[in-house]
């Protein structure tokens, strides 16, 4: 059984998706409302799997937008209608960098408390599937990590059997640098197929585009995007026709 660390923010405007929001029409308070959407889909999709859920957030005194409540709080009012969240292990981050918390959480877990194996994702793993959990867990028997990319050379699931030098080691590009981390540790590295991950208006383009297109056929998407997707009145548009619309921006009507 893999632990499976889903390290996250409190859905606060002008924490979360801040880069989306830089380079999209979205407001901060709808970058909100689509990365509880996000954390909702990601939280879901492990614990459906056969994986073991623990919800790794960022402490109050960590976090530099002020909340109505407390962090964890927050974070569990969010997911109360996705789990039990009473029989659900929620933990604090620590450290001053995602590689840095990433790579605490994961060496904490495999060194002291002798989980066979961890992973870690964030809720921008905005397609992340139980069968994406469940097919890194069988890949891990046999190499020590095992990594989902997406697009940019970026990282949506990273699992481990043995732990690597973490400092730094989600530096662009995380793929490459992940995988070379775990190569000088002489570790065997396996991949999962690529998907999208969710963190500019270029990427929100991609997924607004495929999550209309999967509905429209009967296909199957992450029921928190899709609904907030649904709710939205972005629309995607062809900037130059010229090009084929290879050259896709967002606008709202």
């Amino acid at each position: 059984m893999t632990t499976v660390a889903v390290l996250c923010d409190p859905p606060r405007p002008g924490l979360v998706l801040r880069e989306l929001v830089a380079t999209s029409p979205l407001t901060d308070a709808e970058a909100a409302d689509l990365y509880a959407a996000l954390l909702r889909d990601s939280v879901e999709a492990v614990a459906k799997s056969r994986g073991e859920l623990l919800v790794n957030y960022r402490p109050e005194e960590a976090i530099d937008v002020p909340g109505e409540s407390d962090a964890e709080e927050e974070v569990r009012a969010i997911l109360e209608d996705v789990i039990d969240t009473e029989n659900v292990r929620f933990e604090v981050q620590v450290g001053e960098t995602f590689a840095g918390r990433a790579g605490n959480t994961a060496t904490h877990l495999l060194e002291s408390e002798g989980v066979t194996s961890v992973a870690v994702t964030r809720p921008e793993a905005a397609f992340l599937a139980r069968t994406d959990i469940d097919g890194a867990a069988m890949r891990l028997r046999s190499s020590e990590v095992v990594l989902g990319g997406s697009p940019g050379g970026r990282v949506y699931y990273a699992g481990f059997g043995e732990p690597v030098d973490f400092a730094g080691a989600y530096e662009p590009p995380a793929f490459g640098t992940l995988t070379d981390r775990a190569l000088e540790a002489d570790l065997g590295v396996d991949f999962l197929e690529s998907k999208p991950y969710l963190g500019t208006g270029a990427d929100l383009v991609d997924v607004l585009v495929q999550v209309r297109a999967r509905r429209r056929a009967g296909g199957i998407v992450p029921r928190h995007l899709a609904q907030w997707v649904a709710d939205s009145d972005l629309e995607v548009e062809a900037e130059d026709k010229t090009h084929h619309g290879q050259c896709l921006t967002l606008r709202k009507p």
